[in-house]
């Protein structure tokens, strides 16, 4: 669908309705399905086929200091997010990680977890650094971190293999102001 201003492609609307609360280990097929879909699986290290035993097991052993959330529009699961505490010395520090359903890309899902997931870093953990990594070709994931306050640390080089070659990483940060 295109506007009449400039004929580019209108931006979807925000999702009215979504909702973020915890993962539980009854959301592993929902997550499995999501975490298997190319556009999610494209901006993450998962390997595809990701089978429903391997979520089942990721969300029933948690660690200590880590938080699972899941977006939910319309009962369907279309966005999850983690948080994990670092331990001892870098235990100030926590790493964040993300994916949104490929349908629902660009209406507000990221933005509304990367909210929570930085809301109970600082408010409830007490972390001071919020680190991830992302890839450099993702212009989409690196605008959203930026617009919550993440800035660029490094390039890792040969970061990932992916759909058959190697890719580069930012690494990125925010620390609590």
């Amino acid at each position: 669908m295109q506007n009449d201003i400039d004929d580019k492609p209108a931006r979807p609307a925000r999702l009215e309705g979504l909702t973020i609360r915890a993962a539980t280990p009854a959301d592993a097929e929902e997550i499995t399905a999501l975490a298997n879909l190319p556009g999610y699986r494209y901006g993450t290290l998962r390997l595809p086929f990701q089978r429903v035993a391997e979520t089942r097991k990721w969300l029933d052993e948690a660690s200590a200091g880590s938080i699972s959330l899941v977006a939910t529009y319309q009962n369907q699961i279309i966005g999850n997010g983690g948080i994990n505490r670092f331990l001892e010395r870098r235990n100030h520090a926590a790493a964040i990680g993300m994916g949104v359903h490929d349908d629902y890309r660009g209406r507000g899902v990221g933005s509304a977890l990367l909210k929570e997931l930085v809301g109970v870093a600082y408010n409830w953990l007490n972390i001071r650094r919020i680190e991830l990594t992302v890839y450099t070709d993702n212009d989409a994931a690196v605008a959203l971190y930026r617009k919550f306050g993440f800035e660029i640390e490094g390039r890792l080089r040969d970061f990932a293999f992916r759909n058959g070659s190697y890719v580069d990483a930012f690494t990125m940060a925010r620390l609590k102001r």
